[in-house]
This record gives structure tokens, C-alpha cells and sequence, in this order.
């Protein structure tokens, strides 16, 4: 699977174009490209939503991936790997927390399941009927009998579709089950799955351009709904409220993605200033960087830490503001203070580097290197991590470990060829015998057997 990744600065501080491959109708999409979102506020939203259903499920949280992915269309898949994806038009479109932790656990009821490798399965078997449906059309044509011929040919895949989606509706319904399961063992209610599905329940008698790409993947059924709906009755937390806390998350979470993926007049259209919420002043703040009116993103910005003192993300935006209008000694302290707030946030680590890099101080250039190479040994699939990484070597002109960053970068995102390329040059840089001579020779060779398999 090749995939490609291209950075952006900034809290959405790197987004990455890749090719989801997906596998089992039901249960992932159609392949396609997309591109995924990293945001530290985001993530830790969504994983802080996320691991206590997959505790639940008797799943390992730290085998689970959460990605976001860019895309307005409302849709949800897994796919091998235990990958959970989520559009930012399924979260947008949440009403309530409790809304996406029930698509989330009934993801979770997927993955538990073992519903993917099923899929692949039942795909398997469905397509008996229809190569036996081609073999025949192929004789009553061959017999002289084309119009019998082309109609059973023409129903071979009506017969191979019959057969799947009866797997899928059978699937789609335990997981349901299975995610009111989970939820009500954390002392959730499971009622947000059902009011998002009743919700959209129009999207089944509308046609299928028209249909959301979660309802073409997940079908509903009147006789679903019902035996969801009864289970959520029976449930001990059915009316279990969200707290105000995670109703606040939600709505800042929405608001960030708003600010960033909507054109800023949409966003100042939706949070006018007569909304004095900190989350329309969020998306406000996020807008007004977009523009760039600079001193009106820092105005908001500085507005919201005033109230928050203790919020990272809000020192993390203004390090970004500032770094972005090209104040570097002023986005350095903002940058440090987020990680105090929240150590260990690889994204936010990133951004104190780039600044520090920029920064043209020697001793700021060393500490840089050090942060980008902690969080790439953390992150090695951090393509961003190694790009900022090889940019900092390159700077304090160290050919040979820039070269080697890069092939790290290309390799972490799939890109073989160019991986190659590079650590073929840093090997002619580096030391031979080295530590670094010796991952540079074995990216060279494990991209150089790739590249021969996709050949043969």
C-alpha cells in the first residue's frame, strides 16, 4: 500500500495522504484516498472516549489506532490492524458525546468480533452462486440461447450481493449489540447509538448516490433499530446523561475542526462574536490565524488563556499564531509552557523544535535535535517528526544524519523508492560501521526487496 504524506504546521500539526485499503462491505469503505488529521487535543478527546469502551470489549487500548480522518461525508469503518477511523463529518454531526462513543463502540464491536476476517470470508462464499451463475450464462450462450445466457450473467452479481448482505445485516446487528454491551459495563448509555441511527434512518430510502457512505456500509433495518432499541431499554445505564464535562470536549473538538476545515467566513457565519462560548471563541481564533489576521488570532487566543490559564491547547495555538507571522522568540515561551502543561505530547514537542530550529541559536538548534530525534524514536511512523528532524540536521550541517532522517521520513510513509535513494546517500556520509551507517543500510535493503516484490 503506497502511501504519501504531506505536513501542514500548526495544532492540526500534520496531515497525512494515504490510501485506505479497504476490505468487507459493512465493515470498511471503499478504497480511497484521504487524508488524516493529527491534533493533540483531538486525540486525546477521542482516546479518552475511546479506551474505556475498548477495556469493555476486551480489547488492549494500545493495539487500537484512533484516526481522524478529513472528510465531511459521515462515515466510520475499521480496517485490519484494528483501526478505527472516524470522518470529521461523523464527528461534526454528533449531537452528543454519547452519539459518537455508540458509533465508536459499535466500531469496537467490529474489531471484538472479528467481523473484518468474517468479511473477507463471506465475500469468498458469496461469490460461489455467482461464478456458477457466469459458468452457466457462458453454456446457454455457447448452446444458442444468448438471451438466457446474458440474464443469468446480467443476476450473477444480485445473487453474490443477496448473499453478502445478509452476512452484513447479521454483522451490523451484533455489533450493535455488543456496543450497548460495552458501554452500559462502563456505566454508559447506549441510547446515543440509537438516536444516531434513528436519526439518519431517512438515508434507507434515499438513492444510493445520495446515501450517507456510513449507511451504505452499515445497513439499517427496521427490525435492527428494534432490537437495538429493546436492548437499550433493558440496559442498566440507559439514561445515563453525558457529564458537562465531555459535552464541553465534544464542542471544542467541533469548533477546532470547524475553524480549520471551513473557509473562515463559514466559521465566523456559524460562531458570530455575539456567541460568547469559549468554544465559538475557539473556532473565532482558529479562523482569524487562518486569514491571517494576526493580531486578531492573537487577541482571541490571548482572551481564551486569560480564561484558561492551565489549558495547553490554548498556549499550543498561540505558539502557532506567533510562529506562523513569524515572531519565533515570542512563540518559544507559549510552545514551553504547553508542554509543561502536557509532557510527552509528541505534536506539540514538534512545534517547539521547529520554532527552536528556526530560532538560528546554536544551543537552540542542539535542543531542537534532541526533541525531534526523542519524538521520532517514539513515533518512528512520524513522518513529520523525521522531515523537521532532517531539516534540523541539515541545518547544522550534518549531510549524513539529514539524509538518513529523510529516508526515515519516506520509509515511515510507505514511499520505498525514495527511502532507498537517500539511505543509499547516507550511507556514503556516515561512518561506516556506525549505528546510523548500519539503519541506513538496512532501510536501503528492506526498501530495495519492496521495491523488487512490487515488481514481480
Amino acid at each position: 500500500m503506497e502511501r504519501r504524506q504531506t505536513a501542514r504546521a500548526g495544532p492540526f500539526g500534520a496531515w497525512i495522504a494515504m490510501a485506505l485499503l479497504a476490505f468487507g462491505i459493512g465493515v470498511a469503505p471503499a478504497a480511497t484516498a484521504q487524508s488524516l488529521i493529527r491534533d493533540t487535543e483531538i486525540e486525546q478527546t477521542l482516546r479518552d472516549f475511546t479506551d474505556p469502551i475498548l477495556v469493555a470489549a476486551g480489547l488492549a487500548p494500545r493495539d487500537v489506532r484512533v484516526l481522524v480522518v478529513s472528510d465531511p461525508t459521515l462515515n466510520a469503518f475499521v480496517t485490519q490492524g484494528q483501526n478505527i477511523f472516524l470522518h470529521t463529518g461523523l464527528i461534526l454531526e454528533a449531537d452528543t458525546p454519547n452519539q459518537l462513543k455508540g458509533v465508536i463502540a459499535h466500531e469496537a464491536g467490529h474489531i471484538s468480533g472479528g467481523h473484518l476476517a468474517r468479511s473477507l470470508e463471506a465475500q469468498r462464499v458469496a461469490m460461489r452462486p455467482a461464478f456458477l451463475s457466469i459458468g452457466l450464462g457462458i453454456l446457454a450462450i455457447a448452446a444458442g440461447a444468448p438471451d438466457a445466457g446474458a440474464a443469468l450473467i446480467g443476476g450473477s452479481q444480485q445473487f453474490a450481493l443477496s448473499s453478502f448482505f445478509r452476512h452484513t445485516q447479521v454483522q451490523e446487528s451484533a455489533a450493535d449489540q455488543a456496543a450497548v454491551t460495552y458501554l452500559d459495563r462502563i456505566g454508559m448509555s447506549g441510547r446515543g447509538l440509537l438516536e444516531f441511527f434513528e436519526e439518519f434512518r431517512y438515508q434507507e430510502v434515499v438513492s444510493e448516490p445520495r446515501r450517507n457512505p456510513y449507511f451504505r456500509t452499515h445497513p439499517l433495518s427496521s427490525d435492527r433499530i428494534q432490537a437495538l432499541r429493546e436492548r437499550v431499554d433493558r440496559a442498566q445505564n440507559s439514561n445515563v446523561p453525558d457529564t458537562p464535562e465531555n459535552i464541553e470536549r465534544l464542542r471544542r473538538v467541533q469548533a477546532k475542526i470547524h475553524g480549520f476545515l471551513e473557509s473562515p467566513g463559514r466559521t465566523y457565519a456559524r460562531f458570530p462574536p455575539s456567541d460568547l462560548s469559549i468554544a465559538a471563541r475557539y473556532a473565532r481564533a482558529v479562523a482569524a490565524y487562518r486569514v491571517p489576521d494576526t493580531e486578531m488570532a492573537v487577541r482571541e487566543t490571548t482572551a481564551l488563556i486569560a480564561l484558561e490559564p492551565e489549558n495547553p491547547f490554548f498556549h499550543e495555538l498561540l505558539g502557532q499564531i506567533l510562529f506562523e507571522a513569524g515572531r519565533i522568540a515570542e512563540s518559544i515561551p507559549h510552545y514551553r509552557r504547553a508542554l509543561e502543561l502536557k509532557p510527552d505530547a509528541g505534536l506539540i514537542q514538534i512545534g517547539l523544535a521547529r520554532a527552536l530550529a528556526a530560532d538560528g541559536n546554536e544551543a537552540d538548534l542542539a535542543e531542537a535535535i534532541t526533541i525531534l530525534e526523542t519524538v521520532s524514536l517514539r513515533e518512528p511512523d512520524n513522518g513529520f517528526a523525521w522531515r523537521e528532524l532532517a531539516t534540523a540536521y541539515d541545518t547544522r550541517g550534518d549531510a549524513g544524519m539529514a539524509r538518513l532522517a529523510t529516508a526515515e521520513a519516506a520509509f515511515s510513509i510507505g514511499d520505498v523508492q525514495r527511502a532507498e535513494i537517500f539511505a543509499q546517500r547516507a550511507k556514503r556520509e556516515l561512518d561506516p560501521g556506525t549505528t546510523a551507517w548500519r539503519r541506513a543500510a538496512d532501510i536501503a535493503m528492506v526498501a530495495q526487496n519492496a521495491r523488487s516484490r512490487g515488481r514481480s
